[in-house]
């Protein structure tokens, strides 16, 4: 099992990223028009960079959702291997036949 502390640090920056999405994506698209002056892009970089760091989805991290476990999670399942395994052996995932031998 992972701190707790790190889990809801995680949650935080998963809130954070949700709340600020839609100015972060306006400021990213006049930041990279082409068709507009300098000045107005550089304005639109640097109230970009006054945004909370944790508000960048990149920073979000891809945690399972039993165990917290940060590394070998598979996306689609949102869960670890290692908690896959132990929930695979117990018969509690379905569609998913574990064999050993």
């Amino acid at each position: 099992m992972a701190k707790k502390s790190s889990i809801e640090k995680n949650k935080r920056r998963e809130r954070l990223a949700k709340q600020y999405a839609g100015r972060r994506s306006r400021l990213k698209a006049i930041a990279n028009d082409e068709s507009l002056s300098m000045e107005e892009r550089f304005t639109a970089r640097l109230k970009l960079s006054e945004l909370p760091r944790n508000s960048a989805k990149e920073r979000v991290r891809n945690r399972c959702e039993v165990t917290g476990r940060p590394r070998a999670v598979y996306r689609k399942l949102k869960m670890s291997r290692i908690a896959l395994r132990e929930l695979g052996s117990k018969g509690l995932v379905p569609g998913l036949v574990k064999s050993s031998w």
